[in-house]
């Protein structure tokens, strides 16, 4: 949350504002505007290692110890010294991973070893199993090897005091298993930012109960936790609230004073109840109303003051399915993360051959439901054909967003097109 006495800190953009359409803000320009705003959470706490997935470090790692801490073997085989590699070896033990050879290895000697195990004193290299012929306790080599061979040196992986992660680093699955492998029980990480949100309008009701004529149930919230919730954000589901100014009222400034960000879902757009704009207004600043791309245009951000002071960052988000969650994706998710403590990045495009025609019209982005697939081993995508923002089930289908910019129009079938993947997010 953010403490201010005043949003004189905040400028709006006029070029984004209901009455200026044609010149709504572009999807670039509205992702970099929206960063200048942001400043990352600061409150830390210490977690065991295992609670840590998905949340953002709050300082850099060093490895306390080199990685591995000695020389080991990488291959099952013989430990030698490589001047014996013409004479016959006498096998005098064998080293395994956690109970190596303990003793001196001499001339003429070697010691079997497992994948792993500790390098017994006194041997240079290892040779594989494979490359030896076997005489009762004896062994000759097959070829020579060369010095050091299938030795992992002590540090080969990480050498102490060198940074592991860095502060920032959002931890992932490989991440908890690296930290655990340098002995860590507990990391110091930022606390979770705080997310509320809610669902505007007098049509919606929740799931559990009847409809009645002219309602239609409430999927925004059900998509917007589950995107929230990959985040690994605390999260805070406030319902349905109907369009009511005192209750719309209450409900934003309660959630503006307990959290950190609060996103809405409909009571955005042109010709639907103003009462989220006026309040807004009254109680806050809203930077831009308007988004040039399609689904989605419909799009707010800004800072609204909870009934406590606090300021809290506020998303808009259009009341279509489909609008909602390609909003989430195309802004608050980076928004989320770098408010997280962590550096965020656009989600990642890559050129793929489109299989049928699309029809667009130059002057705005378009992020289409499209679906990738394999075909004699190149990969190709096709449109969805419906692409309302209203039908929700194409979501389902989908597997990635064919992202159109808005220089593009008309695209010819066989034409290349960025696609950008939705495995992971969805």
């Amino acid at each position: 949350m953010t403490n201010s006495s005043s949003l004189s800190q905040i400028a709006s953009n006029p070029n984004s504002m209901e009455d200026y359409d044609p010149n709504a803000m572009s999807v670039k320009d509205a992702r970099q505007y929206i960063q200048q705003f942001l400043n990352p959470i600061t409150a830390i706490e210490t977690l065991a290692v295992m609670q840590c997935l998905g949340r953002v470090l709050a300082a850099d790692i060093c490895s306390p110890s080199n990685v591995p801490n000695h020389d080991n073997s990488a291959m099952d085989g013989f430990a030698m010294q490589l001047a014996d590699a013409e004479k016959t070896l006498n096998i005098i033990g064998t080293a395994f991973a956690g109970k190596p050879y303990v003793g001196q290895l001499n001339t003429g000697e070697c010691v079997k070893i497992m994948t792993g195990a500790v390098i017994p004193a006194g041997a240079n290299t290892v040779v594989m199993q494979e490359r030896v012929q076997i005489l009762d306790d004896a062994i000759r080599l097959k070829s020579v090897p060369k010095l050091g061979e299938n030795i992992r040196p002590a540090g080969d992986d990480l050498k102490i005091g060198q940074i592991v992660l860095r502060k920032g680093h959002l931890l992932r699955p490989a991440d908890l298993g690296l930290l655990a492998s340098l002995g860590m029980a507990e990391l110091s990480v930022y606390k979770p930012l705080k997310v509320a949100f809610f669902s505007t309008g007098d049509e919606l009701i929740s799931v559990g109960n009847p409809l009645q004529e002219g309602q239609i149930y409430d999927s925004n919230r059900y998509t917007l936790f589950g995107m929230l919730s990959r985040l690994g954000v605390e999260i805070s589901d406030l319902g349905v609230v109907p369009d009511n100014p005192n209750l719309l009222e209450a409900t934003l400034l309660n959630a503006a004073s307990n959290n950190d960000v609060v996103m809405t879902s409909g009571g955005v757009s042109v010709g639907e109840a103003d009462y989220m704009k006026a309040l807004l207004t009254k109680h806050g600043q809203v930077l831009f109303w308007k988004i040039n791309m399609k689904p989605g245009r419909p799009l707010a951000y800004g800072k609204v003051q909870g009934s406590n002071g606090q300021f809290a960052h506020y998303f808009g988000l259009p009341g279509n399915p489909v609008a909602t969650m390609v909003s989430f994706y195309q802004f608050v998710r980076e928004a989320l993360i770098t408010l997280m403590g962590s550096t965020a990045k656009p989600l990642p495009l890559f050129k793929v051959e489109c299989t049928e025609a699309i029809k667009k019209a130059t002057g705005r982005t378009e992020f289409q439901r499209g679906f990738l697939y394999e075909d004699a081993g190149i990969w190709k995508v096709k449109p969805l054909p419906n692409q309302s923002s209203g039908v929700l089930s194409s979501m389902s289908v989908a597997n990635c967003f064919i992202v159109l910019d808005d220089n593009v129009g008309n695209c010819p079938s066989n034409t290349m097109v960025n696609v950008q993947l939705l495995e992971g997010i969805i």
